[in-house]
């Protein structure tokens, strides 16, 4: 079986945590929408198609992989799959090759046969080729859901947590996790891979939800941990309180208060501070005592500044969302929706940080302002890479210098509007 990932012209309404990547590596359960289909499916051949600037720093990454490539289509048939779309397991085992899934009208999946790959000699970003094949097909409700906001995937990872925990058939725990390790729950609703290591006084609450620990992680003492809820490979928790509907991705460090949220990888929360109903992108350091509220005093629906523009999202427990590489000092204090840019730092005034950072600028005692030099900023990501044993490649500069050019726009027109405001004149929206 061969299946080729695809985003459709939505990837945008995903900022800022689709600067650096595409949609279909986004996590929401335990794991991307590309691994979880790697892992249901047989797969022994895959592509993506994405946008272009990401393709070189995602041919590095994933060398197995054909990036924008229409060429190899025609050997056999392909699965093309929404990068939006988080399936059932049952759906992505019965695709029928004449079928169409669709959820409420949008393209969700699609086979493409060799004879039809003419049509997608070169990639269109508008999916008129796709859309074209899919009105020759049987159509069929699809199944699952399909993402379009961030707070989309922190809304669905409760659910996913649940589903990923019961189709990965982990054994349930038998041996000993350690002197005075509490376990609550059923023990088929726990998983702890053997070579986690768990001190004493750590609590695991499986009672509303199932828990996996995947391997090398270390959870230091006085830790609890409430279902559903996700500790990746090499995660370290300090002292942690981690609250249902919570994934701690790869090699991350977590310290004080964490609520329904999604720490992608890489991230450094050690200290105390609560962080609810958030998406947290790689590389992003928060410093002690950093906070952000998820719920608003009136309890009325959160609106977002994404990318600018102030988008009701028609809950009222959102958080904030954090791209690539922002870092915040002590005492960081986000409001209720707030979105973060990449290569942000923060450092905070004793009142709240404004709701809308852009990528690469500095907020200082309040003030919104251009960032540090990219060189500086470049030079602090080399050092915050070096000490998990990673390296910024080149290709990896290169993809942060584009995504600097691309938000410059978005970056001058926040600035200005702050000033404005601060000089108390009206801002123009």
């Amino acid at each position: 079986m061969r299946v080729a990932f695809f985003e459709d012209q939505t990837a945008s309404q995903f900022h800022p945590l689709t600067l650096c990547r595409p949609v279909f590596e986004l996590v929401c359960g335990q794991f991307s929408l590309r691994e979880r289909v790697l892992r249901t499916l047989d797969v022994h051949q895959w592509g993506v198609f994405l946008r272009p600037y990401l393709a070189e720093t995602y041919r590095e990454e994933h060398p197995e992989a054909l990036v924008n490539a229409t060429d190899w289509l025609t050997d056999e048939a392909t699965i093309f799959i929404n990068g939006r779309w988080l399936p059932d397991t049952e759906a992505l085992l019965h695709i029928e090759p004449n079928d169409v899934g669709v959820i409420d009208g949008t393209l969700a999946y699609l086979t493409v046969d060799p004879a039809e790959t003419p049509l997608l000699t070169a990639w269109d970003e508008t999916l008129e080729p796709l859309h074209q094949l899919a009105r020759s097909r049987h159509r069929v409700e699809a199944g699952g859901k399909l993402v379009s906001r961030p707070w989309d995937l922190v809304e669905h990872n409760s659910r996913q947590l649940v589903w990923d925990f019961i189709t990965s058939g982990y054994p349930p725990v038998t041996d000993d996790p350690g002197e005075h390790v509490a376990l609550l729950g059923p023990l088929d609703y726990i998983y702890i891979d053997s070579t986690a290591k768990l001190d004493p006084f750590v609590v695991l609450d499986a009672r509303k939800g199932p828990i996996s620990i995947d391997p090398g992680v270390v959870i230091q003492s006085f830790t609890r941990i409430e279902g559903p809820c996700h500790v990746g490979h090499g995660s370290q928790l300090f002292r942690a309180n981690v609250r249902g509907g919570t994934t701690v991705g790869p090699q991350s460090r977590v310290g004080g208060e964490v609520e329904a949220s999604i720490l992608h990888g890489f991230v450094n929360k050690y200290h105390d501070g609560f962080l609810g109903h958030s998406y947290v992108c790689p590389w992003v350091n928060l410093g002690a005592q950093t906070s952000n509220s998820d719920l608003k005093n009136d309890y009325s629906a959160v609106k977002v500044p994404l990318a600018g523009e102030l988008i009701d999202s028609g809950m009222t427990k959102v958080g904030c969302f954090i791209a690539d590489h922002s870092k915040t000092a002590i005492n960081s204090l986000f409001n209720t929706g707030s979105s973060i840019g990449v290569m942000g730092m923060l450092l905070p005034g004793g009142e709240l940080l404004p709701k809308h950072v852009p990528s690469f600028t500095t907020v200082w005692h309040g003030q919104l302002a251009p960032g540090l030099p990219l060189d500086r900023l470049l030079s602090a990501a080399r050092a915050a890479m070096d000490r998990r044993n990673c390296a910024l490649t080149a290709a990896g500069e290169r993809l942060l210098w584009h995504v600097h050019q691309i938000t410059r726009q978005e970056r001058d027109d926040a600035v200005a509007r702050f000033e404005q405001k601060r000089a108390g004149h009206p801002v123009l929206r």
